[in-house]
């Protein structure tokens, strides 16, 4: 397997753990369970190239909630049903089988990742938390606190351009958190330590891949 194909786990919340320096170091732990290759795709059947994953096993009490189209694809590759699936691409699917299984020994030999996952939903919010917009003067008598200041085209008639910073729902996007380096990896229990922290709240699901800039964060050091 090579390092362009992407993995799937659940963000367990966050630890620390300390170098040999002593230096402690933040960590965010992520439970990614063996996944087991469901579907090998070809450019000649299919028009493009990709292996298709699939993760955490369906206890048997919630079968009933997996879809027939899903049983069906599941019993057609010999594979006990999932309940993630996601396609990842590369260059050298054909070294895929089906049934084929792929666990966190994967990133052994990876020392940064990029972790994509949904940010936290925070709902209707402000300018100030939404863009960080310094606000006005704290004093009791300016009479501008939290505001977002004037966006208008001190004219008559004037307008406000679309597309500027304004208040609005914030969260709940695709955040992709890039080059964080590959603290532990512990096989046994399927679990990776990154340093620093991932989108997403404790329990959602987070894609890992190796880093893109990885040269670039090899330079500045």
């Amino acid at each position: 397997m090579t390092s362009q194909f992407k993995l799937m786990g659940i963000k367990k919340g966050m630890t620390q753990l300390f170098d040999e320096k002593g230096n402690k170091v933040v960590c965010t732990v992520i439970q990614a369970d063996k996944h087991v290759v469901s579907q090998v795709k070809s450019a000649e059947v299919d028009g493009y190239e990709a292996v298709q994953f699939s993760a955490f096993k369906v206890s048997s009490s919630k079968l009933r909630n997996v879809k027939k189209p899903q049983l069906g694809h599941f019993k057609k590759a010999s594979v006990e049903p999932r309940k993630k699936s996601f396609e990842s691409k590369g260059k050298d699917c054909a070294g895929f089988q089906v049934g084929q299984e792929v666990g966190v020994e994967f990133f052994e030999n990876i020392a940064y990742v990029d972790v994509q996952g949904t940010s936290k939903g925070k709902g209707y919010q402000g300018v100030m938390k939404r863009h960080h917009f310094a606000g006005g003067p704290a004093s009791h008598g300016s009479g501008f606190h939290r505001h977002g200041g004037s966006c208008g085209m001190r004219s008559t008639p004037g307008r406000c351009l679309p597309g500027q910073k304004k208040a609005g729902r914030m969260g709940g996007e695709k955040v992709t958190t890039e080059s964080l380096r590959v603290v532990k990896i512990y096989p046994e229990k399927q679990l990776l330590l990154v340093e620093g922290s991932v989108p997403g709240t404790a329990e959602g699901y987070v894609y890992i891949s190796k880093a893109k800039k990885i040269d670039q964060v090899k330079n500045k050091k």
